[in-house]
This record gives C-alpha cells, structure tokens and sequence, in this order.
C-alpha cells in the first residue's frame, strides 16, 4: 500500500512539474474529488503507520518480564577483559575528574 501511494505521489508531482497549471477541461469537481482522495490516503496511510508504531512498542514494552537472558549477556560483557563497567565507582569518579569529558559537556 506505501509503496503504490508513494509511487502515485512521485508520478503527480514529476506530471506537475512539466505542467504546473491544471487543465481547464479538467472540471472543478473532479479535482476537489482527487484532491480529497490523495489527502484521506496520506491520512490513512500516517495512521497505519502509527498504529503499526504502538504495537511494536507495546509488543516489545510488554514482553516476558521473567526472561532475564539480557541480564546475563550484559554480565557476560562485564566479565570480559578490558570491558569497563561504567556504574562502579572508581569509574565514575575517574569522569568526573576527566578535564576532557567536562569540556565536552560543556562544564569547564
């Protein structure tokens, strides 16, 4: 359905641009018809879209909330050498004595 709404949109504006004044035996109704169409489809096809938005967030936000396996991944990378973990303290002491990382934020 995008890809034809897209399509129709691309062959409108490329027959625009040659033509940017409508034809005068085109009647006025038929234009006020094909104008409403073209706006109630961009107004379906956003609504789509943002009905497809919350259901992947919902589907993800909802998920099993006993499955813990994301847990165990961050550990496995903690674990590895040379992986600093950014929550212990002596790591976040040693930012906030960083003289690069506070300009950076814009502190100093």
């Amino acid at each position: 359905m995008f890809k034809k709404l897209a399509k129709q949109l691309k062959e409108d504006n490329a027959q625009n641009s040659y033509f940017p004044m409508s034809s005068p035996a085109k009647s006025l109704k038929e234009e006020t018809k094909n104008s409403f169409l073209k706006s109630l489809s961009r107004h379906a096809l956003n609504l789509y879209e943002r009905k497809t938005d919350i259901n992947n967030f919902t589907k993800l936000a909802l998920s099993n909330p006993e499955n813990t396996s994301h847990n165990k991944i961050v550990d496995q990378l903690f674990g590895e050498e040379g992986v600093i973990d950014p929550f212990e303290d002596d790591n976040l002491f040693s930012l906030s004595e960083n003289e690069r990382f506070l300009k950076d934020l814009g502190l100093k």
